[in-house]
């Protein structure tokens, strides 16, 4: 990504090997708007051809993380009309976020969530396609849209895949919110800080396990993860041991194993 992409919603800054994507209205608790769905879906779609991202950091500006979808869309959708052979709007509204949420739990890149403040429906399930999710002192979790009259309904599958159909079914059918020592028992978020200060020095440390990570076997290793569940067993392993036969004689293989015998980083540890 020679130049990052320009966005009104998100704030974007490059440190390193991260990109730090701060969703940026909060006036709205960053609440997420089509336009803010395209532009995740345009920077995650750069992101993945640009091999100096390894890891992609998302918070919120405000003390908020992301409060769900935008109510004036939803009120701007009631009053469009489908035209002849067109979709429902509303079904184009909750697709769009559907089809964004996707990208961002296929992407390669290893996605951080830093979550605090409300944490709610599109939010948490952003946090929920995460693969490593932080919760800050104030995170509020929620799948709130049955109180609304509504459902979950691009983000129920990715919630059930993250803490188990069990969970799913209490949060979601109560329309529960809790805080985020209950978030992180269930699996939710992996970490919970009890300050600012260390919720800072948590993102710190994983970032600096990022680094000490091969990129090319991080994205190999998640993409086979993805497959767990979706393939028969066998073809999965068949396919994981040519996976890790091209790994072992790749450029990273061999830089990782001279690394080891020589008793130095390696040379994508040393990147900044």
């Amino acid at each position: 990504m020679q130049t990052l992409p320009h966005c009104e919603t998100l704030l974007l800054v490059k440190q390193g090997p991260a990109l730090h994507i701060t969703i940026n209205r909060p006036d709205s608790r960053n609440a997420m708007s089509l336009q803010m769905v395209a532009e995740l879906a345009t920077v995650f779609a750069e992101v993945e051809s640009d091999t100096s991202i390894r890891a992609v950091v998302i918070r919120g500006s405000g003390g908020h993380f992301c409060a769900g979808g935008d109510i004036k869309d939803m009120a701007g959708a009631r009053n469009q009309k489908a035209g002849e052979g067109e979709a429902d709007p509303f079904y184009r509204l909750n697709r769009a976020f559907g089809q964004m949420i996707q990208q961002v739990n296929e992407s390669s890149k290893i996605v951080i969530a830093i979550t605090e403040g409300a944490v709610m429906g599109g939010g948490f399930g952003l946090a929920c396609v995460s693969d490593v999710a932080i919760a800050g002192p104030t995170a509020r979790f929620g799948v709130p849209e049955t109180s609304l009259g509504i459902i979950p309904a691009q983000i129920a599958p990715f919630v059930v895949e993250r803490i188990g159909l069990t969970q799913a079914r209490r949060l979601a059918l109560l329309g529960l919110r809790i805080g985020a020592e209950e978030a992180c028992a269930l699996g939710i978020v992996h970490q919970a800080a009890t300050s600012d200060e260390e919720l800072n020095d948590m993102l710190t440390q994983t970032l600096e396990r990022v680094r000490q990570c091969a990129p090319n076997a991080t994205a190999e290793t998640k993409a086979l993860l993805h497959r767990v569940g979706h393939e028969s067993m066998n073809g999965l392993l068949d396919s994981a041991a040519e996976k890790f036969a091209e790994a072992v004689q790749g450029n990273e293989g061999n830089e990782g194993t001279m690394a080891f015998m020589q008793k130095r980083t390696p040379a994508w540890a040393d990147t900044e």
